[in-house]
C-alpha cells in the first residue's frame, strides 16, 4: 500500500510538472526512480496513464482521470496525516518567499516582521520580480503574486487584496501645468506610468455614470519600479498611475493630490493572491506563514480595501 501511495505522488507530480526530470528534481529522486514507479504504477493497472516520446509527454485519457483520483485520495491521506502530526511540527528551516515588487511597498514588511518574530526557528529567503513566475520550476515555497505573474495552473490560490489604480501628481505640476477635467486630458499633459511588462499604453475610465473612455497615453516616462514611479511624482514630473496603497500617507500630506476622482480605472485593480504548490505535503513554515498572511489581510489590511 505504502508503494503504491508512493507511485501515486510520483505520477501525481509528474503530471502537474509535464517532466520526469522536473518530477524528479523536486521528489529529489533520480530520473530511474521515477520512470520505474510510473512503469510500475501502469502494470498495475494495466494501461498505459502517460505517453511518452524523447521530447514530450503528454497524459491518456485514463491518465486523466486517474490525476484526479490520484489528488483527491492524496489530499485525503495528507490531511488525515496532519491532523496527527500538527501538534509536533514546529516550523523550521529556509522559506523561499517570492513577491511581486510592487507589493513590496504596502504590507510585506510587517507581514515578514510579524512572521520572523512569530516563528523564530524560520529563516526568510525573499525574491521580488516583476516578471512571471513557475513556483514548482523555481523552487519557491510560497508567493504572493498578481495573477498575471502566475504561471502554474496546479497552485493553490488564495486571493488576498486588490490594489486600486488611481491618477496623482504634485501641487506644484498642477499648479504649473493644470488638472486634467476628464481622462482624454491625460493625452495632453506629461504622463508617468509603469512600463509595459506591468501595463500596457490603453487605459480604460469609467465615470460615475457607468460610461467608459479609453484612452491611449504616450508617457513622458515609463518606469518598471513603483518607487522609482512614486518619487518622479513627488519631484514635479508628471501626472502617474498609481496604486491608491502606494500614495496613501503622501495624499494625507497633500504632497500628491488624486486627480479624476470621478473615474474608476477599469481593470486597474491588480489583484494579489497567496499561492503555493498544491495541497500535498504543506510544510509547517508554509502553512504558518499561509494562516498568518490570511490572517492579516483579512485584518489589518482588508480594512483599507486596496492593500
Amino acid at each position: 500500500m505504502l508503494n503504491q501511495l508512493q507511485a501515486m505522488r510520483v505520477f501525481l507530480k509528474v503530471a502537474e510538472n509535464n517532466s520526469f526530470s522536473r518530477a524528479a528534481t523536486n521528489l529529489d529522486l533520480s530520473n530511474a526512480a521515477v520512470t520505474r514507479y510510473v512503469a510500475l504504477l501502469e502494470a498495475h493497472l494495466k494501461t498505459r496513464l502517460i505517453n511518452r516520446t524523447t521530447r514530450s509527454l503528454s497524459l491518456t485519457e485514463d491518465g486523466q482521470a486517474f490525476v484526479q483520483g490520484c489528488r483527491q485520495m492524496l489530499e485525503l491521506m495528507d490531511s488525515i496525516e496532519s491532523s496527527v502530526g500538527r501538534g509536533t511540527s514546529e516550523p523550521s528551516g529556509t522559506l523561499k518567499l517570492v513577491a511581486s515588487a510592487s507589493f513590496a511597498l504596502v504590507g510585506l514588511p510587517q507581514l515578514m516582521m510579524d512572521y520572523c518574530q512569530q516563528f523564530p526557528q524560520v529563516k526568510v529567503d525573499l525574491t521580488l520580480l516583476h516578471r512571471n513566475v513557475d513556483l514548482v520550476e523555481d523552487g519557491f515555497d510560497v508567493g504572493i503574486l498578481t495573477s498575471r505573474q502566475v504561471s502554474s495552473g496546479t497552485l493553490v490560490r488564495r486571493p488576498l487584496a486588490a490594489l486600486r489604480q488611481i491618477v496623482v501628481a504634485s501641487p506644484e505640476y498642477l499648479a504649473a501645468c493644470g488638472e486634467p477635467q476628464t481622462p482624454a486630458h491625460l493625452c495632453t499633459r506629461g504622463v508617468l506610468a509603469p512600463s509595459r511588462e506591468i501595463h500596457g499604453r490603453d487605459w480604460y475610465f469609467v465615470n460615475a455614470q457607468g460610461e467608459e473612455e479609453a484612452i491611449s497615453v504616450d508617457p513622458r516616462c515609463t518606469v518598471n519600479d513603483m518607487i522609482m514611479l512614486r518619487q518622479l511624482a513627488l519631484v514635479n514630473m508628471g501626472l502617474a498611475i498609481l496604486p491608491e496603497a502606494y500614495v496613501r500617507e503622501d495624499i494625507e500630506n497633500r504632497s500628491l493630490v488624486p486627480v479624476l476622482c470621478d473615474y474608476e480605472i477599469r481593470e486597474g485593480a491588480k489583484e494579489l493572491a497567496l499561492v503555493y504548490p498544491g495541497r500535498l505535503h504543506v510544510s509547517a513554515k508554509v502553512r504558518s506563514f499561509v494562516d498568518l498572511a490570511i490572517q492579516r489581510f483579512q485584518g489589518d489590511f482588508a480594512c483599507a480595501g486596496t492593500a
